[in-house]
This record gives C-alpha cells, sequence and structure tokens, in this order.
C-alpha cells in the first residue's frame, strides 16, 4: 500500500519537464494540476480523483500514463478546431501546378 502523501510525489514526478500539483481534497481525493512552469499555463486539471485503488506503484504509473493520454488528446482536439476556412490543395489529377481550392470538412 502506498500512502497518500508518496502517491502525490510519484504523480508530480510523472509529468516532467512540466510541473504537477497534487494536493488532497478535504474528502479524501485528489486534485491534480500539471502546468508550465514557466508561464503557469495549466495543461490539465483534475479533481476528484480517488486514491482507493491507487495502491500500486504500477496503479500510479497507468493513471500517470492515463493521464498524458488526455492531456495530448486535449492538443489535438483544441488544434483540430482552429481551422482555416478555405485549404489549398494541389490536385495530383491534373499536369498543371494551379492549385484547387477545397473547403475543409466539418468536425
Amino acid at each position: 500500500m502506498v500512502s497518500v502523501p508518496e502517491l502525490c510525489r510519484i504523480v508530480e514526478s510523472g509529468f516532467q519537464p512540466l510541473s504537477c500539483a497534487c494536493t488532497v481534497n478535504p474528502d479524501g481525493t485528489l486534485r491534480i494540476k500539471v502546468y508550465e512552469p514557466a508561464t503557469g499555463r495549466i495543461a490539465l486539471l483534475i479533481t476528484g480523483v480517488s486514491p482507493e485503488r491507487l495502491t500500486s506503484v504500477r496503479a500510479i504509473a497507468n493513471l500517470i500514463g492515463e493521464l498524458r493520454i488526455e492531456m495530448r488528446a486535449g492538443r489535438r482536439a483544441f488544434a483540430g478546431r482552429i481551422r482555416p476556412a478555405v485549404a489549398v490543395h494541389r490536385s495530383s489529377a491534373s499536369n498543371d501546378s494551379t492549385p484547387a481550392i477545397r473547403r475543409p470538412r466539418a468536425c
């Protein structure tokens, strides 16, 4: 069994080069905040994480892995929303170098 302070230390070390703060809420759940140390920009904020099943280093490592995936997915989702109104595409079917204009598909 891993104590809650040790659990927080392991979680906090799992997001380098970003910084992480793991704190215990009054109800005993955890609040995990991952942020850029230079700017303070929050990359991930999750509250209400129950420490009950985080009883081994493997379980904690799995949680860290899942949170890293969530962070990457969040960045892709955000990047996917910022699209140009019109995309320029060169048609490979034609021999001329005139670009064809295509509208991006809706999300």
